[in-house]
């Protein structure tokens, strides 16, 4: 699922008001609590991404039903109840999402056979993300190039050619 398929019924603005955080402060002679004053403050950034990362995990199927009075209405599809409504927190989507592995007109993903990955890397850029599972081939290739250049006095530069193996890793063709 991704979130361009969603159809976000949980705000932001909620995420933030459900993880508000009060802080305290004591006032008095020599660290005594003679008066206290709290106020709520913002949550650090992390807890309210993994609140909504929590949420996301935990989306909910739903499908339009067209009602007397509200126009749309929105019900779980894999409810046992039937006209089950989605609670006001939880995040619902329309319709699961396309695999973007593959090539596929429809969506406008030109999938990621053939594309360049980072093999040491955990990311998006890695190969073992990016391949979905498919593998990658391995390309050896030396490059040469011209280095250790200098100049010499009036008019010319001598330099010597290095050569450079280079090993690009590509998503398997299938």
């Amino acid at each position: 699922m991704t979130m361009n398929n969603y159809a976000v019924k949980y705000k932001k603005d909620k995420a933030v008001k459900e993880n508000m955080e009060v802080e305290c402060k004591c006032h008095g002679m020599s660290g005594s609590c003679t008066m206290k004053t709290c106020w709520t403050t913002l949550p650090p950034f992390r807890k309210i991404g993994l609140h909504l990362r929590k949420k996301y995990a935990k989306a909910k199927l739903v499908q339009p039903l067209m009602g007397r009075i509200v126009p749309i209405v929105l019900i779980l599809k894999k409810s046992r109840r039937p006209h089950n409504k989605p609670r006001r927190s939880d995040i619902v989507y329309l319709d699961h999402s396309p695999n973007y592995c593959d090539y596929n007109t429809i969506t406008g993903s030109l999938g990621t056979v053939g594309r360049k990955c980072n093999r040491t890397s955990s990311g998006t850029d890695g190969c073992d993300l990016m391949c979905c599972g498919r593998g990658y081939n391995t390309h050896q290739y030396t490059s040469k190039t011209q280095c250790n250049c200098k100049f010499h006095w009036c008019c010319h530069v001598r330099c010597n050619t290095c050569s450079n193996r280079i090993e690009d890793f590509y998503v398997f063709l299938i």
